[in-house]
């Protein structure tokens, strides 16, 4: 075998597919609702420029699921508390984009530097530590399908009931907050439910490459259309595709998860972004969605 049959071997292998897939029955079925949520939370993302945020939470995500695997209890408990603490934090002290900003960048490197303090003390198994960082593809047992399934569900009914109003703040908060429409308050509960939506995320595609679920398909979604109603689905598409995929690629193979869910999200937002440049240049039609990446 050459080397580069042995690369391709270890990137792409499917011996006993059909005994593995069982294996990864839950991370499946979490895919599909991490798909679900971290589309719809990634469409506000994109219009409320917040790609840096979906980063800094991450971070103390990672420091907080970091902790419990130490603790020995919990993993995606620790992981909520983690990007709950970071979200809060956020939300209050980051009204504005500058504070923001800063903040994010202080909570950064203190939630990463407390995650590797934690993994350093942590003295079990070495893929677990990596899995933090990379996602596993088989790491979702029966209590976190509970918490992530249970996250999941308080996350969509949280958007569902905030969606009208958070999309108005979003388009134009100035107008807005003349019409009496609570925009402080729609941002602090944002956050906390990004934080949410960042925990579950890590779990699967791990805290260095959380964006490519949050923030790429809802990017690509709107490179393609500016329509309210297609845009969330779309994002949602694209989030379910690339997890989903990931994890069928992924699985038999000795590569981790999150390089095969960040191509995929990659490949949809490069086609994305061509198609749209494509039906710009044909139909002169321009997009009238928010900033996007």
């Amino acid at each position: 075998m050459t080397l580069a049959d042995g690369i391709w071997h270890q990137i792409f292998a499917f011996e006993n597919y059909g005994e593995l897939l069982a294996l990864v029955r839950n991370s499946l079925i979490a895919g599909a609702a991490l798909g679900l949520v971290g589309g719809l939370a990634g469409v506000f993302v994109i219009m409320r420029d917040l790609p840096f945020a979906v980063h800094g939470i991450s971070e103390l995500s990672f420091a907080g699921a970091s902790a419990a695997l130490l603790m020995g209890v919990n993993i995606v408990a620790g992981s909520i508390v983690g990007s709950l603490v970071a979200a809060g934090a956020i939300g209050i002290l980051g009204a504005r984009a500058r504070d923001r900003n800063s903040v994010i960048g202080i909570l950064m490197p203190f939630g990463l530097g407390l995650g590797v303090l934690f993994l350093a003390l942590y003295k079990g198994r070495a893929a677990n530590k990596f899995g933090l960082l990379t996602g596993q593809i088989v790491a979702v047992d029966a209590p976190e399908m509970t918490w992530l399934l249970g996250t999941s569900a308080l996350v969509l009914v949280v958007l569902t009931l905030i969606w009208r109003p958070l999309a108005f703040a979003s388009a134009d908060p100035d107008v807005a907050e003349t019409r009496g429409v609570p925009v402080r308050t729609l941002s602090f509960v944002f956050m906390l439910v990004l934080g949410l939506t960042v925990a579950l995320s890590v779990q699967i595609v791990g805290a260095l490459l959380v964006l490519t679920l949050i923030v790429t398909p809802a990017a690509a979604a709107a490179r393609i259309t500016a329509s309210p109603v297609l845009l969330p689905v779309l994002s949602v598409a694209f989030a379910v595709a690339s997890i989903e995929g990931g994890i069928l690629l992924a699985l038999g193979s000795s590569i981790p998860i999150s390089p095969y869910v960040t191509t995929i999200s990659f490949t949809i937002y490069v086609m994305c972004r061509a198609a749209g440049r494509y039906r710009t240049r044909r139909w002169g039609t321009r997009r009238t969605t928010p900033q996007t990446a």
